[in-house]
């Protein structure tokens, strides 16, 4: 696969930073943060930080010239959907980043932090603030939060804690949490950062309106529900620039139960306003879109109300992507080495964005360039280790090694040896 695109450079940042191959490693929580502190039951952790093993993980999977995007990073504590996460709202978690980002520099790589709220799907035995979200609009399922609570170690469903809508005053805080988190990855050394606009989570639940019900200027419109992610993108370009950003977005998303209507009017919308607001020399580092995932439709029902909400012939990103025009488009979910090289090929998208073969494969770029078999992953590992060995399932899988190859004699050279040995021992008598 060496000779394909996918192994030639690409300039992401508007210019800024050139990347010599297209294969880019996905956010992916990992739920490997320690803890600030012990805790009690009266007083749980609730600040987790990078240490060096996070660090070994990310400068393991760093290359020259590669990008890695960091697991979604809460820029409050408000922000957290689950444990073990390390956050960028404390002071105390600035010297694990740090080294996270100067492992990936030392081979030669870029990293961007990837800024995420969950919204509602949190609960407050793990924030000790009520879930927040676009409306009041509870899960209406019996869908467990998937970890344990402390010390109690109970599993607690989401629909006992329904969100609180935010106010007016509610969403600035946030978007100014955003910012700050933004830049203190600058200035910690992160090359750029990326706004989860997806899976489901706080930017995402604006976007859906089955979730956002609101009928203020959040709401009761596609143009309306975009109104939140647009001036978190105006407040953070600001901030640190328009070429440091990036944004993630699911058109087709359900994750989260995020089943709104109108997907192809919001999206479109979307697409137009960054197009036109970050154009020229202001274009935004990229925007990263993940593809359809159908395995999360649970029921004919919910097949229904998806096509219901789809209203063009064929479910697919490319519309949003023709929309965005020369601005770089990256797209994770689904990619491998059986279909890789032909989606940069085909100019469908500029980059690819890997998610679970890097968990096993630190060298996936390397594996993917020269056609070396990809070691398996453990998906049993990929949200904490269930046996209490953090390293397990994060840090033991080696990069390739080529099988050592046999000696192989010519009958020529052979025959040299045999004569060199004979005379030898002539000599030697």
């Amino acid at each position: 696969m060496a000779a394909t695109k996918l192994f030639t450079p690409l300039t992401i940042a508007n210019g800024k930073i050139e990347l010599q191959h297209r294969v880019i490693m996905a956010p992916m929580t990992r739920n490997r943060g320690v803890p600030l502190s012990e805790g009690t039951e009266e007083s749980p952790n609730r600040i987790w930080l990078a240490d060096d093993l996070v660090a070994l993980y990310y400068g393991q999977r760093a290359s020259p010239g590669g990008l890695l995007i960091t697991e979604g990073i809460p820029p409050s504590i408000e922000a957290s959907g689950m444990p073990n996460v390390p956050g960028l709202f404390d002071d105390s978690q600035v010297p694990g980043w740090k080294k996270v980002v100067e492992a990936v520099h030392a081979k030669g790589g870029f990293i961007y932090a990837q800024i995420w709220h969950a919204g509602r799907a949190t609960v407050p035995q793990f924030t000790g603030l009520p879930p927040v979200s676009s409306s009041a609009t509870p899960w209406d399922t019996d869908e467990k939060f998937p970890f344990r609570t402390p010390f109690k170690k109970e599993k607690v469903a989401y629909r006992d804690h329904p969100p609180i809508a935010m106010t007016p005053e509610h969403i600035a805080k946030t978007i100014d949490d955003f910012v700050r988190a933004a830049k203190l990855a600058l200035e910690i050394g992160f090359d750029g950062v990326e706004i989860n606009g997806g899976n489901g989570n706080l930017v995402d639940q604006f976007l859906h309106s089955n979730i956002n019900t609101r009928t203020d200027e959040y709401g009761g419109t596609p143009e309306k529900r975009t109104k939140f992610l647009l001036d978190l993108l105006a407040a953070v370009t600001e901030a640190v620039g328009p070429e440091n950003v990036a944004v993630r977005m699911e058109p087709t998303g359900l994750y989260q139960h995020t089943r709104g209507a109108d997907r192809v009017e919001t999206w479109s919308h979307l697409a137009e306003r960054i197009r036109d607001t970050y154009s020229g020399d202001k274009k935004l580092s990229y925007v990263h879109f993940i593809e359809p995932r159908f395995d999360r439709i649970d029921s004919e029902a919910e097949k229904e109300g998806f096509y219901k909400s789809w209203s063009l012939p064929k479910v697919s990103n490319a519309p949003f992507r023709t929309i965005l025009k020369d601005t770089p488009c990256i797209s994770a979910g689904g990619w491998g080495a059986d279909n890789a090289s032909e989606a940069v090929e085909s100019g469908d998208w500029d980059a690819l964005v890997f998610a679970k073969w890097f968990t096993s494969n630190p060298d996936l770029a390397e594996r993917l360039r020269n056609g070396w078999a990809l070691a398996e992953y453990d998906r049993s590992r990929f949200y904490g280790s269930w046996d209490g060995v953090r390293e397990n399932g994060f840090t033991v899988f080696p990069a390739y090694e080529p099988p050592e190859l046999e000696e192989v004699t010519s009958p020529t050279k052979r025959k040299r040896e045999e004569a060199d040995e004979g005379a030898n021992g002539k000599e030697k008598k």
